[in-house]
Protein backbone atom coordinates (compact mmCIF):
# COMPACT_ATOMS: atom_id res chain seq x y z
CA UNK A 1 0.00 0.00 0.00
CA UNK A 2 1.37 3.16 -1.00
CA UNK A 3 0.51 6.80 1.01
CA UNK A 4 1.58 10.22 0.08
CA UNK A 5 1.84 12.74 2.58
CA UNK A 6 1.98 16.37 2.52
CA UNK A 7 1.17 19.38 4.48
CA UNK A 8 1.47 23.16 4.71
CA UNK A 9 -0.08 24.06 1.22
CA UNK A 10 -0.88 27.72 2.42
CA UNK A 11 -2.96 27.99 -1.02
CA UNK A 12 -3.53 32.09 -1.20
CA UNK A 13 -0.33 32.96 0.31
CA UNK A 14 0.85 36.35 -1.10
CA UNK A 15 4.79 37.21 -0.73
CA UNK A 16 5.15 41.08 -0.39
CA UNK A 17 1.92 41.72 -2.67
CA UNK A 18 2.89 39.24 -5.39
CA UNK A 19 -0.15 36.93 -5.93
CA UNK A 20 1.38 33.41 -5.82
CA UNK A 21 -2.03 31.29 -7.54
CA UNK A 22 -0.18 30.01 -10.72
CA UNK A 23 2.75 28.44 -8.32
CA UNK A 24 -0.26 27.01 -6.44
CA UNK A 25 -1.99 25.56 -9.44
CA UNK A 26 1.25 24.52 -11.75
CA UNK A 27 2.24 22.38 -7.46
CA UNK A 28 -1.27 20.65 -7.12
CA UNK A 29 -1.31 19.47 -10.69
CA UNK A 30 2.07 17.75 -10.45
CA UNK A 31 1.13 16.36 -7.23
CA UNK A 32 -2.11 15.06 -9.20
CA UNK A 33 -0.08 13.44 -11.74
CA UNK A 34 2.13 12.32 -9.25
CA UNK A 35 -0.52 10.50 -7.13
CA UNK A 36 -1.34 8.53 -10.85
CA UNK A 37 2.35 8.11 -11.28
CA UNK A 38 3.33 5.96 -8.32
CA UNK A 39 -0.17 4.69 -8.12
CA UNK A 40 -1.15 6.10 -4.42
CA UNK A 41 -3.51 4.47 -2.57
CA UNK A 42 -4.16 7.37 -0.07
CA UNK A 43 -3.36 11.38 0.24
CA UNK A 44 -2.62 12.14 3.55
CA UNK A 45 -2.80 16.38 3.75
CA UNK A 46 -1.55 17.41 7.64
CA UNK A 47 -3.02 20.68 7.65
CA UNK A 48 -2.68 24.49 6.90
CA UNK A 49 -4.80 23.72 3.29
CA UNK A 50 -4.91 27.75 3.12
CA UNK A 51 -3.12 30.33 4.15
CA UNK A 52 -6.44 32.27 5.78
CA UNK A 53 -9.17 31.21 7.33
CA UNK A 54 -10.98 33.66 5.12
CA UNK A 55 -9.61 31.76 1.87
CA UNK A 56 -10.51 34.01 -1.82
CA UNK A 57 -12.78 32.49 -3.87
CA UNK A 58 -9.67 31.54 -6.36
CA UNK A 59 -7.93 29.93 -3.72
CA UNK A 60 -11.09 27.11 -2.61
CA UNK A 61 -11.53 26.86 -7.01
CA UNK A 62 -7.90 25.19 -6.33
CA UNK A 63 -8.59 23.20 -3.41
CA UNK A 64 -12.32 21.58 -4.76
CA UNK A 65 -10.73 20.97 -8.19
CA UNK A 66 -7.52 18.72 -7.08
CA UNK A 67 -9.63 17.28 -4.87
CA UNK A 68 -12.33 16.19 -7.30
CA UNK A 69 -9.33 15.40 -9.72
CA UNK A 70 -7.87 13.23 -6.87
CA UNK A 71 -11.05 11.67 -6.40
CA UNK A 72 -11.32 10.29 -9.94
CA UNK A 73 -7.98 8.88 -10.06
CA UNK A 74 -6.19 5.50 -8.69
CA UNK A 75 -6.07 7.08 -5.57
CA UNK A 76 -8.70 5.61 -3.55
CA UNK A 77 -8.65 8.16 -0.12
CA UNK A 78 -8.28 11.78 1.01
CA UNK A 79 -7.60 12.73 4.26
CA UNK A 80 -7.19 16.25 4.99
CA UNK A 81 -7.06 17.27 8.95
CA UNK A 82 -7.00 21.50 9.78
CA UNK A 83 -3.74 23.53 10.65
CA UNK A 84 -3.85 26.19 12.84
CA UNK A 85 -4.16 28.76 9.21
CA UNK A 86 -7.24 26.83 8.64
CA UNK A 87 -11.20 27.89 9.93
CA UNK A 88 -12.06 24.17 11.56
CA UNK A 89 -15.82 25.45 10.52
CA UNK A 90 -15.20 26.56 6.55
CA UNK A 91 -12.91 23.38 6.47
CA UNK A 92 -16.01 20.89 8.08
CA UNK A 93 -18.79 22.73 6.10
CA UNK A 94 -18.50 20.27 2.74
CA UNK A 95 -17.75 17.53 4.81
CA UNK A 96 -20.47 15.34 4.04
CA UNK A 97 -20.25 16.20 0.66
CA UNK A 98 -16.83 15.50 -0.16
CA UNK A 99 -17.62 11.99 2.29
CA UNK A 100 -19.21 10.60 -1.01
CA UNK A 101 -15.66 11.05 -2.74
CA UNK A 102 -14.04 9.30 0.16
CA UNK A 103 -12.28 12.29 1.28
CA UNK A 104 -12.63 12.64 4.93
CA UNK A 105 -12.32 15.99 6.42
CA UNK A 106 -11.58 16.63 10.08
CA UNK A 107 -11.82 20.04 10.98
CA UNK A 108 -11.80 19.86 14.97
CA UNK A 109 -11.75 17.89 17.46
CA UNK A 110 -15.32 16.42 18.49
CA UNK A 111 -17.27 14.99 21.48
CA UNK A 112 -16.51 11.51 20.29
CA UNK A 113 -12.53 11.04 19.52
CA UNK A 114 -14.36 7.82 17.38
CA UNK A 115 -14.76 10.59 14.61
CA UNK A 116 -10.88 11.05 14.46
CA UNK A 117 -10.22 6.74 14.04
CA UNK A 118 -10.83 6.69 10.56
CA UNK A 119 -10.85 2.69 9.01
CA UNK A 120 -10.08 3.11 5.49
CA UNK A 121 -11.26 -0.54 2.91
CA UNK A 122 -9.75 -1.49 -0.31
CA UNK A 123 -11.48 -1.58 -3.37
CA UNK A 124 -12.97 -5.38 -2.36
CA UNK A 125 -14.21 -3.57 1.08
CA UNK A 126 -11.14 -5.69 3.12
CA UNK A 127 -9.86 -3.35 5.94
CA UNK A 128 -6.25 -1.54 4.63
CA UNK A 129 -5.32 1.38 7.03
CA UNK A 130 -6.10 2.87 10.24
CA UNK A 131 -6.11 6.59 10.02
CA UNK A 132 -5.85 8.60 13.60
CA UNK A 133 -6.66 11.94 12.00
CA UNK A 134 -5.88 14.47 15.11
CA UNK A 135 -6.41 18.13 13.86
CA UNK A 136 -4.54 21.03 15.19
CA UNK A 137 -5.05 21.24 18.82
CA UNK A 138 -6.30 24.39 20.22
CA UNK A 139 -6.00 25.72 23.75
CA UNK A 140 -9.54 25.50 24.44
CA UNK A 141 -9.45 21.72 23.26
CA UNK A 142 -6.62 20.33 25.34
CA UNK A 143 -6.80 22.01 28.99
CA UNK A 144 -9.01 23.97 30.96
CA UNK A 145 -8.09 27.28 32.01
CA UNK A 146 -7.67 28.16 35.65
CA UNK A 147 -7.09 31.54 37.48
CA UNK A 148 -3.28 32.63 38.24
CA UNK A 149 -1.51 29.57 36.74
CA UNK A 150 1.74 29.72 35.83
CA UNK A 151 3.33 29.75 32.69
CA UNK A 152 5.21 26.43 33.38
CA UNK A 153 1.86 25.05 34.73
CA UNK A 154 -0.20 26.01 31.89
CA UNK A 155 2.61 24.50 29.51
CA UNK A 156 2.91 21.20 31.57
CA UNK A 157 -1.05 21.31 31.06
CA UNK A 158 -0.86 21.65 27.11
CA UNK A 159 1.56 18.67 26.95
CA UNK A 160 -0.60 16.23 29.02
CA UNK A 161 -3.64 17.33 27.06
CA UNK A 162 -2.36 16.27 23.26
CA UNK A 163 -0.56 13.25 25.18
CA UNK A 164 -3.80 12.03 26.61
CA UNK A 165 -5.63 12.98 23.35
CA UNK A 166 -3.47 10.89 21.39
CA UNK A 167 -3.36 8.06 24.13
CA UNK A 168 -7.54 8.17 23.31
CA UNK A 169 -7.26 8.07 19.84
CA UNK A 170 -4.70 5.44 19.40
CA UNK A 171 -6.34 3.23 21.82
CA UNK A 172 -9.22 3.23 20.06
CA UNK A 173 -7.48 2.75 16.90
CA UNK A 174 -5.56 -0.26 18.23
CA UNK A 175 -9.47 -1.79 19.70
CA UNK A 176 -10.53 -1.52 16.07
CA UNK A 177 -7.51 -3.01 14.94
CA UNK A 178 -7.60 -6.04 17.53
CA UNK A 179 -11.40 -6.10 16.46
CA UNK A 180 -10.34 -6.92 12.89
CA UNK A 181 -8.12 -9.71 13.61
CA UNK A 182 -5.98 -8.10 11.06
CA UNK A 183 -2.53 -6.61 11.29
CA UNK A 184 -3.15 -3.50 9.53
CA UNK A 185 -1.03 -0.31 9.76
CA UNK A 186 -1.89 2.39 12.09
CA UNK A 187 -0.77 6.01 10.78
CA UNK A 188 -1.56 9.25 12.68
CA UNK A 189 -1.83 12.51 11.61
CA UNK A 190 -1.17 15.89 13.43
CA UNK A 191 -0.56 19.62 13.27
CA UNK A 192 1.99 20.65 15.87
CA UNK A 193 5.54 21.49 17.11
CA UNK A 194 7.70 19.06 17.58
CA UNK A 195 10.71 19.58 20.50
CA UNK A 196 14.07 20.29 18.53
CA UNK A 197 11.92 20.88 14.96
CA UNK A 198 14.13 23.00 12.34
CA UNK A 199 12.95 26.43 11.32
CA UNK A 200 14.33 29.41 9.19
CA UNK A 201 13.96 32.69 8.40
CA UNK A 202 10.79 34.26 7.46
CA UNK A 203 9.02 31.05 7.02
CA UNK A 204 5.56 32.35 9.21
CA UNK A 205 5.78 29.30 11.49
CA UNK A 206 3.72 30.53 14.10
CA UNK A 207 4.18 29.56 18.18
CA UNK A 208 0.80 27.62 18.47
CA UNK A 209 0.10 28.27 22.15
CA UNK A 210 0.10 31.83 23.16
CA UNK A 211 2.41 32.25 26.54
CA UNK A 212 4.01 29.04 26.11
CA UNK A 213 6.34 27.50 23.42
CA UNK A 214 4.15 24.07 24.01
CA UNK A 215 6.85 21.93 22.32
CA UNK A 216 6.28 18.25 21.99
CA UNK A 217 8.40 15.62 22.53
CA UNK A 218 7.82 12.60 19.99
CA UNK A 219 7.72 10.38 23.54
CA UNK A 220 3.84 11.43 23.93
CA UNK A 221 3.24 9.23 20.64
CA UNK A 222 1.84 5.79 21.73
CA UNK A 223 4.15 3.00 20.38
CA UNK A 224 0.76 1.69 18.07
CA UNK A 225 1.93 4.06 15.37
CA UNK A 226 3.33 2.45 12.52
CA UNK A 227 3.84 6.32 10.51
CA UNK A 228 3.51 9.74 11.95
CA UNK A 229 2.35 12.16 9.21
CA UNK A 230 2.87 15.83 10.84
CA UNK A 231 2.30 19.59 9.50
CA UNK A 232 2.93 22.54 10.93
CA UNK A 233 7.05 23.44 10.15
CA UNK A 234 8.13 23.67 6.63
CA UNK A 235 11.23 22.27 6.81
CA UNK A 236 10.93 18.59 5.60
CA UNK A 237 12.53 16.80 8.43
CA UNK A 238 12.41 13.54 10.77
CA UNK A 239 11.14 13.80 14.41
CA UNK A 240 13.81 12.76 16.87
CA UNK A 241 15.70 11.22 13.90
CA UNK A 242 12.96 8.65 13.38
CA UNK A 243 12.42 7.63 9.81
CA UNK A 244 8.36 6.73 10.48
CA UNK A 245 7.87 10.58 12.33
CA UNK A 246 8.42 12.89 9.75
CA UNK A 247 7.23 16.85 8.67
CA UNK A 248 6.69 16.78 4.74
CA UNK A 249 7.51 20.36 4.93
CA UNK A 250 6.14 23.05 2.96
CA UNK A 251 5.98 22.38 -0.89
CA UNK A 252 6.27 26.17 -2.19
CA UNK A 253 9.08 27.98 -0.19
CA UNK A 254 7.00 30.01 1.81
CA UNK A 255 9.84 32.91 1.91
CA UNK A 256 13.07 34.19 0.90
CA UNK A 257 14.59 32.54 3.68
CA UNK A 258 13.47 29.28 2.33
CA UNK A 259 14.72 30.24 -1.27
CA UNK A 260 17.75 27.72 -1.18
CA UNK A 261 15.33 24.68 0.14
CA UNK A 262 15.12 21.05 -1.12
CA UNK A 263 11.04 20.63 -1.01
CA UNK A 264 9.56 17.35 -0.85
CA UNK A 265 6.70 15.05 -0.36
CA UNK A 266 6.83 11.83 1.51
CA UNK A 267 5.71 8.41 -0.12
CA UNK A 268 5.28 6.17 2.27
CA UNK A 269 5.08 2.39 1.34
CA UNK A 270 3.74 -0.39 3.81
CA UNK A 271 4.78 -4.15 3.91
CA UNK A 272 2.21 -5.26 6.16
CA UNK A 273 2.76 -2.52 9.27
CA UNK A 274 6.51 -2.03 7.81
CA UNK A 275 6.92 1.13 6.38
CA UNK A 276 9.47 2.76 3.85
CA UNK A 277 10.06 6.02 3.32
CA UNK A 278 10.99 8.34 0.09
CA UNK A 279 11.27 11.79 -0.46
CA UNK A 280 9.51 13.10 -3.76
CA UNK A 281 11.59 16.72 -4.88
CA UNK A 282 8.92 19.02 -5.19
CA UNK A 283 9.82 21.24 -8.72
CA UNK A 284 10.58 24.39 -8.34
CA UNK A 285 7.53 26.49 -9.84
CA UNK A 286 8.88 30.23 -8.82
CA UNK A 287 12.41 31.24 -8.30
CA UNK A 288 13.26 33.10 -5.39
CA UNK A 289 16.71 34.46 -4.46
CA UNK A 290 17.81 36.74 -2.03
CA UNK A 291 20.90 38.95 -3.16
CA UNK A 292 22.76 40.48 -0.24
CA UNK A 293 26.17 42.08 0.04
CA UNK A 294 27.72 45.54 -1.66
CA UNK A 295 26.54 47.68 -4.69
CA UNK A 296 29.63 45.39 -7.01
CA UNK A 297 27.99 42.22 -5.67
CA UNK A 298 24.22 42.72 -5.99
CA UNK A 299 24.82 44.43 -9.14
CA UNK A 300 26.83 41.57 -10.68
CA UNK A 301 24.63 38.59 -9.46
CA UNK A 302 21.63 40.62 -11.65
CA UNK A 303 23.98 40.54 -14.44
CA UNK A 304 24.67 36.49 -14.00
CA UNK A 305 20.63 36.15 -13.95
CA UNK A 306 19.67 38.40 -16.62
CA UNK A 307 22.40 36.47 -18.80
CA UNK A 308 20.38 33.02 -18.19
CA UNK A 309 17.14 34.54 -18.53
CA UNK A 310 16.41 34.12 -15.07
CA UNK A 311 12.59 35.16 -14.29
CA UNK A 312 13.53 34.72 -10.66
CA UNK A 313 11.71 37.18 -7.92
CA UNK A 314 13.91 38.59 -5.86
CA UNK A 315 14.98 40.14 -2.51
CA UNK A 316 18.11 42.89 -1.86
CA UNK A 317 19.82 42.85 1.43
CA UNK A 318 22.55 46.13 0.86
CA UNK A 319 25.46 45.96 3.10
CA UNK A 320 28.11 48.04 1.69
CA UNK A 321 29.87 50.62 3.44
CA UNK A 322 28.37 53.41 1.35
CA UNK A 323 24.73 54.49 2.05
CA UNK A 324 22.69 55.05 -1.35
CA UNK A 325 20.09 56.93 -0.53
CA UNK A 326 18.44 55.82 -4.52
CA UNK A 327 18.97 52.31 -4.30
CA UNK A 328 15.64 51.34 -5.05
CA UNK A 329 15.88 53.65 -8.47
CA UNK A 330 19.50 52.30 -9.26
CA UNK A 331 17.88 48.46 -8.64
CA UNK A 332 15.54 48.92 -11.08
CA UNK A 333 17.37 50.57 -13.67
CA UNK A 334 19.79 47.27 -13.17
CA UNK A 335 16.71 44.85 -14.10
CA UNK A 336 14.75 47.30 -17.11
CA UNK A 337 15.71 44.69 -19.45
CA UNK A 338 15.46 41.42 -17.85
CA UNK A 339 13.05 39.42 -16.43
CA UNK A 340 13.82 39.57 -13.23
CA UNK A 341 11.23 41.17 -10.43
CA UNK A 342 12.40 42.69 -7.24
CA UNK A 343 9.91 41.88 -4.24
CA UNK A 344 11.66 43.44 -1.55
CA UNK A 345 14.47 46.05 -0.68
CA UNK A 346 16.53 46.08 2.33
CA UNK A 347 18.75 48.79 3.38
CA UNK A 348 20.53 47.89 6.00
CA UNK A 349 23.17 51.08 5.49
CA UNK A 350 20.35 53.23 5.72
CA UNK A 351 18.54 51.45 8.44
CA UNK A 352 21.53 51.29 10.49
CA UNK A 353 22.85 55.27 9.88
CA UNK A 354 18.94 56.29 11.34
CA UNK A 355 18.83 53.96 13.74
CA UNK A 356 22.06 55.12 15.10
CA UNK A 357 21.44 52.06 17.85
CA UNK A 358 21.93 52.98 21.49
CA UNK A 359 22.33 49.14 21.96
CA UNK A 360 23.13 46.37 19.86
CA UNK A 361 19.29 44.75 20.02
CA UNK A 362 17.41 48.12 19.23
CA UNK A 363 15.23 47.64 16.02
CA UNK A 364 12.74 49.93 14.75
CA UNK A 365 9.89 47.90 16.49
CA UNK A 366 11.47 49.52 19.64
CA UNK A 367 10.72 53.39 18.13
CA UNK A 368 7.72 55.35 17.40
CA UNK A 369 7.46 57.37 14.33
CA UNK A 370 8.30 60.68 15.98
CA UNK A 371 11.61 58.50 17.14
CA UNK A 372 12.88 57.71 13.69
CA UNK A 373 12.06 61.03 12.31
CA UNK A 374 14.23 62.12 15.15
CA UNK A 375 17.00 59.91 13.85
CA UNK A 376 16.85 60.85 10.52
CA UNK A 377 17.32 64.55 11.16
CA UNK A 378 20.48 63.83 13.58
CA UNK A 379 21.99 60.97 10.69
CA UNK A 380 21.44 63.67 7.94
CA UNK A 381 23.08 66.43 10.53
CA UNK A 382 20.10 68.76 10.19
CA UNK A 383 20.46 72.17 12.35
CA UNK A 384 19.37 72.16 16.12
CA UNK A 385 17.54 75.04 15.07
CA UNK A 386 15.57 73.67 12.18
CA UNK A 387 14.88 70.47 14.27
CA UNK A 388 11.58 71.45 15.95
CA UNK A 389 9.79 73.31 12.87
CA UNK A 390 10.61 70.15 10.69
CA UNK A 391 9.14 67.82 13.12
CA UNK A 392 5.99 69.65 13.20
CA UNK A 393 5.26 69.98 10.18
CA UNK A 394 6.11 66.38 10.02
CA UNK A 395 3.57 65.59 12.75
CA UNK A 396 1.00 67.90 10.89
CA UNK A 397 1.59 65.48 7.70
CA UNK A 398 1.25 62.18 9.38
CA UNK A 399 -2.27 63.73 10.89
CA UNK A 400 -3.64 64.90 8.13
CA UNK A 401 -2.64 61.30 5.83
CA UNK A 402 -4.36 59.49 9.12
CA UNK A 403 -7.23 61.64 8.83
CA UNK A 404 -7.86 60.57 4.70
CA UNK A 405 -7.52 57.20 5.44
CA UNK A 406 -10.54 57.47 8.23
CA UNK A 407 -12.24 59.46 5.93
CA UNK A 408 -11.61 56.68 2.77
CA UNK A 409 -12.94 53.85 5.08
Amino acid sequence: MKILHTSDWHIGRALYGRKRYQEFDAFLSWLAEKIDQEQVDALLVAGDIFDTSTPSNRAQALYYRFLCRVAASFCRHVIVIAGNHDSPSFLNAPKELLRALNVHVIGSTGESREDEVLLLQNREGSPELIVCAVPYLRDRDIRVAEAGESIDHKEQKLIEGIRTHYAEVCDLAEQKRDSLGIEVPIIAMGHLFAAGGETVDGDGVRELYVGSLAHVTSGIFPECIDYLALGHLHVPQKVNASEVMRYSGSPLPMGFGEATQEKSVCLVEFTGREATVTLIKTPVFQRLERIQGDWDDISDRILVLSATQSQAWLEIVYEGGDVIGDLREKLEAAISETNLEILRVKNNRIIDRVLNRIHDNETLDDLNINDVFERCLEAHEVPEAQRPELLQAYQETITALNQADTQAE
